[in-house]
C-alpha cells in the first residue's frame, strides 16, 4: 500500500511538471501598453509623421476588446500563429478599452482590427474578423517576406 501511494504521487508530480513545462514554452500573443508599444513597435512620439518600425522581426497587432464577440472568436488564430511562427514573428493584442491612445493613433473605428508591421514599409491594416486561413494568406504575404534572413531559417 505504501508503494502504491509512493507511486501515485511520484507519478502526479511528473505530471505537473510535464503540464508547467508545456505551459511555460507554449507562446501567447503578448499584450501591449502604450509605453511598450512604444519600445517595441513605433516610438510615434519620436517620429509623428512616418511610421518607424522598431522590431528585429515583422509583427502583428490585434486590436480588441473584451466585449467584442468577433475579437473573441479570432483570438485562437493568433495564440496558433504565435506557436506555428514562433521565433519569425512577433504577435501582439492592444485592448482598445484600456489603450485609448493607441486606439485613436490607428483611428480604429471598428473590431476587430488587425495590424501587419512587415520589416521595411508600411504597415497594412485589415478591419473585421477574417477566416483563419485569410489571416494566414495575409502573414505569408506581408510578413514572411519581409523576415531577415538569419531568422528565416
Amino acid at each position: 500500500m505504501k508503494k502504491l501511494f509512493i507511486l501515485t504521487i511520484s507519478y502526479s508530480i511528473f505530471l505537473l511538471s510535464v503540464f508547467t513545462l508545456n505551459a511555460q514554452n507554449e507562446k501567447k500573443p503578448e499584450l501591449l501598453t502604450k509605453e511598450s508599444f512604444k519600445q517595441k513597435v513605433w516610438n510615434y512620439e519620436k517620429s509623428p509623421n512616418q511610421v518607424v518600425y522598431l522590431g528585429d522581426k515583422p509583427c502583428i497587432i490585434d486590436f480588441y476588446a473584451n466585449w467584442c464577440g468577433w475579437c473573441r472568436k479570432i483570438a485562437p488564430f493568433f495564440e496558433e500563429f504565435a506557436d506555428t511562427y514562433n521565433g519569425k514573428i512577433y504577435i501582439y493584442k492592444i485592448n482598445t478599452d484600456e489603450q485609448k491612445e493607441l486606439q485613436n493613433l490607428f483611428q480604429i473605428k471598428s473590431l476587430p482590427t488587425v495590424i501587419f508591421f512587415p520589416m521595411n514599409g508600411q504597415p497594412t491594416a485589415t478591419k473585421g474578423a477574417l477566416s483563419k486561413e485569410k489571416y494566414n494568406e495575409l502573414i505569408e504575404q506581408i510578413l514572411i517576406p519581409s523576415i531577415p534572413k538569419s531568422i528565416k531559417n
